[in-house]
Formats: structure tokens, C-alpha cells, sequence
């Protein structure tokens, strides 16, 4: 991977108003489908840390924001290995397309029974609105920060965020795609403290 910043900007005025559209599309699209804009339970803090909670992926940021962060630095290197001739500016808009995108997904009631059958998120029934906004924004903020840290860095800084994940919340971008994927009893019973 080439360590050289690109010179083209990062977002044209053009861009931002596709990435909003994908996002605002999003919003609609999670409206539509029923889910809930802020936390059922009332509570009107911003951010909620207990993932075990009923709180968890109710408030605008949780411990999984992180996780939407590294969403942003992979997609920043995917995206650019892969579509390395699109300019930066719309491999970012294409970062938030596939990001708005997976909010939805992951919020239909097929994917919030997966996480329920298949992972620790036993009583997970799916993000608040606002939640899935902020995951949206976690994902650009690291698209950005993949792009200031180049290569190398952004890699450190997506091993150090997994093992930090993983020691504090044990879960990780990493193993919450395995065990969506292909689920491991070990590792969930590992995840539940067993």
C-alpha cells in the first residue's frame, strides 16, 4: 500500500451532499422499518457503556461505535485497493453507501435474530435510530483518520482498538464478524464470562 497521501480533497461539497443523501436515506429507511428513535428506557444521556444493558445501542454512542470506527479504516483501504482510480472524495461517499447500507441490514428483524441466536447479544433487538446516525458518522470519522494515518499507523491503531475491545468488552469489529458469520461456542461462551 502506497504510504502517499492523496492530493485531492477529502470531501467536495458535491460529496458531502451524496454522503448525507445516503445517510438521511438511511434514517428514512429505519423510520419506515419501525425502529425506535432514542432509547425506549428514556434515559437522555448521549452515550451508554454497559453492553449488557438495555441501554446498549439505544443511545447515540456506545462501546460498538468504536467498532463502526474500524468499520471506516477498513473500508478506507478496501475501498481504495479496490476502486483506487475513483477520486477520494467519492471512495468516501461510497464508505457511507456501504455503511448507511449495513445500518439497515443489521437492523432487520433476520440479522437481529442472527445476533441473538449467534452471539452474546442475547437481548439485542436491534439500534435506535440515532445510534445507527452515529455509526454512520463513527465510520467516516475513520475513513478520515485512516487517511491522516496512512497505512501503517491506521493498522496499529485497528489491531491496538480490537485487543482493547476485546480485553474490556470481549467483543471486537473481529470477532463480531465471526460469530455472525460463523458462529464459535467457545468464543461466546468466552464473551458471556463463561
Amino acid at each position: 500500500m502506497s504510504q502517499e497521501l492523496p492530493t485531492e480533497p477529502l470531501i467536495t461539497k458535491t460529496t458531502l451532499t451524496a454522503a448525507g443523501t445516503a445517510l438521511l436515506a438511511a434514517v428514512v429507511i429505519l423510520a419506515f422499518m419501525g425502529r425506535i428513535w432514542w432509547c425506549k428506557e428514556g434515559d437522555l444521556s448521549p452515550w451508554s457503556w454497559d453492553i449488557w444493558s438495555t441501554h446498549n445501542s439505544q443511545h447515540f454512542i456506545d462501546p460498538y461505535s468504536i467498532t463502526h470506527l474500524l468499520h471506516g479504516v477498513a473500508e478506507f483501504w478496501l475501498i481504495g485497493l479496490i476502486f483506487y482510480k475513483v477520486p477520494l472524495a467519492w471512495r468516501f461517499v461510497m464508505a457511507i453507501c456501504l455503511e448507511s447500507t449495513w445500518e439497515v441490514v443489521e437492523n432487520t428483524n433476520m440479522i437481529i435474530e442472527r445476533y441473538r441466536e449467534a452471539t452474546m447479544s442475547l437481548d439485542y433487538f436491534g439500534d435506535s435510530i440515532l445510534n445507527s446516525v452515529a455509526d454512520i458518522l463513527c465510520c467516516g470519522l475513520g475513513f478520515w483518520i485512516a487517511y491522516k494515518l496512512r497505512f501503517w499507523k491506521s493498522m496499529t491503531l485497528f489491531i491496538v482498538t480490537e485487543i482493547i475491545l476485546a480485553l474490556t468488552i470481549r467483543d471486537s469489529l473481529i470477532l463480531n464478524v465471526i460469530m455472525l458469520l460463523c458462529p464459535v461456542e467457545a468464543i461466546k461462551q468466552w464473551q458471556m464470562g463463561g
